[in-house]
């Protein structure tokens, strides 16, 4: 008996995505117009994430197909493309109108390897088929200019004598106080007028019109933390920390902080969570072990990657050429892939503004 639109709708229902979980199974996911079974049993259905994924055919499709072939199609055709939504930022604030989410990503202390995790998170977002901004918001110790090789004092162009135009690298939109420094001049300034600098650099840039921005946040719970919090519209925060338990005190204040301020906590990302040495691939936890895991059970909150403690990530970046983009294929980019799906998904279940399908990027097969 050929297959009918029954049981190719029972087929998609019986298989979730992998990073959405349950909440998302296929068929929630197809798109109904495209879905169609023709009298000699070949399948057609169009399926749409609602986060970028460079390849979901090779991820996603084999199992799929297969269990189409079983319940009857005589051929299968599924196209799979994504349109990412945009979710509900906190409280009252109006979303930006050129970024469609802002994800800041954040930590209770320096010196756990933040802005290396919020450069690569971006750039494997944009790899993925994401279009992606960067923001630096540590004022007082701006890194984004080396680590995306552009250079301190690159000033930005500007429209209108009003706007800036972020600098574009790797893929990604940037834009920091770095770029408007000369040399090593420190920034030397109170917290009010810190803090609106912050505030000028997001809404004064000209981002191109994004599906994430990622603001890569200064360590602590200060001022710029907070005004942030209370005048940029955040859909979500991911909280970095080392397993050491001073660490975790601190990455547990960041929490307590974004649940304060209605910013939904994506997960956490234990970072340096193992030593791999380069001679002999040997993994110790230098950092000791568990305490990204303790803090995600407390919290309820997924433990989002363990990424290694790996002198590679660290003269990758140094060099101006991060690790996702210096050895895209390598397993280190890899994590960062995986982080940047998980992050992705998490983002996209929860409550969605008025604007929610807009496509961006579409990818067939």
């Amino acid at each position: 008996m050929p297959i009918s639109r029954a049981d190719v709708d029972a087929v998609l229902a019986a298989h979730s995505d992998p990073y959405l979980g349950e909440a998302a199974n296929y068929a929630l996911l197809a798109r109904a117009a495209d879905t169609q079974v023709t009298d000699d049993g070949r399948v057609f259905a169009h399926i749409v994430l609602p986060y970028p994924h460079r390849d979901p055919a090779a991820a996603f499709g084999a199992p799929l197909e297969a269990a189409l072939h079983v319940a009857g199609a005589r051929d299968v055709h599924i196209r799979w493309s994504h349109e990412v939504p945009r979710i509900k930022p906190q409280g009252e604030v109006a979303p930006l109108t050129l970024a469609r989410n802002v994800i800041a990503v954040a930590s209770g202390k320096g010196g756990v390897g933040k802005s290396t995790t919020a450069v690569n998170l971006a750039l494997a977002l944009a790899r993925e088929g994401a279009k992606v901004g960067l923001l630096d918001a540590d004022i007082y110790g701006p890194s984004l200019p080396t680590m995306l090789g552009i250079g301190i004092g690159k000033y930005p162009d500007t429209v209108d004598d009003a706007w800036f135009v972020p600098h574009h690298a790797h893929g990604v939109d940037a834009m920091s106080i770095g770029f408007l420094l000369q040399g090593d001049s420190p920034v030397v300034w109170r917290g009010p007028k810190a803090t609106g600098a912050l505030i000028q650099l997001v809404s004064q840039t000209r981002w191109s019109s994004l599906d994430y921005l990622i603001v890569d946040m200064p360590p602590g719970t200060g001022d710029i933390q907070l005004t942030l919090a209370q005048r940029v519209p955040v859909a979500g925060a991911v909280v970095v920390t080392t397993p050491q338990d001073i660490a975790t005190l601190d990455a547990k204040k960041g929490i307590e902080m974004f649940r304060k301020v209605d910013i939904t906590v994506l997960g956490i990302v234990e970072n340096m969570s193992q030593h791999i040495c380069s001679n002999c691939g040997h993994t110790e936890a230098i950092f000791g072990a568990g305490g990204g895991v303790q803090m995600a059970e407390q919290y309820d909150t997924p433990l989002l990657a363990q990424l290694p403690l790996d002198k590679r990530i660290r003269e990758q970046t140094d060099a101006g050429c991060p690790t996702v983009i210096a050895d895209p294929e390598g397993a280190l980019a890899q994590q960062y892939t995986e982080l940047a799906r998980r992050v992705a998904a998490r983002l996209a279940l929860g409550p969605r503004v008025a604007e929610t399908r807009i496509p961006l990027n579409p990818s067939s097969t």
